[in-house]
């Protein structure tokens, strides 16, 4: 069975991180990042899968503000609890904005689309998410090479190959479920308050 999952990270995995950087992505980014210090993955491929995944996201989501305004869709994320403030903040702050909007959890999908609803130029949106998403691979990435190189010294060398990538989806999902349950923790203290 470890040699079918490790098969089918290895053909599907970047498409995997790719996809899973589209929304949030934290967790995506980070296990990517293990895979590439596991050799599973190569890194430039990590790196280039969470990047394209993070920037197509934020644009997709920029571009939906932008040119579906009266869309179900748009409409549905006018309606989430940040979204005024974040639609606050981008027409106070644009640049600053768009660089730091990805950082913010839970802000990423309602940011994207204030600020394509906002006033700022595509070109200009598009260069500052390329140099965001490429500082957030970076340090996502990092986070997943880093803790590949920390698990492999508290654990040892012994480990096969199929034991690595068990270890990496499990830190995966520890992370999901930490995320988790930290933006359901803040959606109801924003709530009550």
């Amino acid at each position: 069975m470890t040699d079918s999952i490790h098969l089918l990270i290895e053909k599907y995995g970047l498409i995997a991180a790719f996809v899973g950087c589209l929304a949030e992505g934290e967790s995506a980014a980070i296990i990517a990042g293990f895979f590439a210090h596991q050799q599973v993955f190569v890194p430039w491929q990590a790196f280039l899968a969470v990047f394209a995944g993070a920037f197509g996201g934020d644009t997709l989501f920029f571009l939906s503000g932008r040119r579906f305004a009266n869309h179900a869709f748009v409409g549905r994320m006018r309606e989430k609890p940040g979204f005024d403030r974040a639609y606050r903040l981008v027409q106070e702050h644009p640049v600053f904005y768009v660089l730091i909007n990805r950082y913010i959890y839970g802000f990423r999908l309602v940011g994207g689309v204030a600020a394509g609803l906002s006033g700022i130029r595509l070109p200009l949106f598009m260069t500052l998410n390329a140099i965001s998403s490429a500082i957030w691979t970076a340090l996502f990435c990092g986070v997943g090479y880093v803790f590949g190189i920390g698990a492999e010294q508290i654990i040892g060398h012994a480990l096969l190959k199929h034991e690595r990538l068990l270890i990496g989806l499990a830190a995966g999902l520890a992370v999901a479920l930490a995320a988790g349950l930290a933006a359901r923790y803040l959606s109801r203290r924003r709530r009550a308050a």
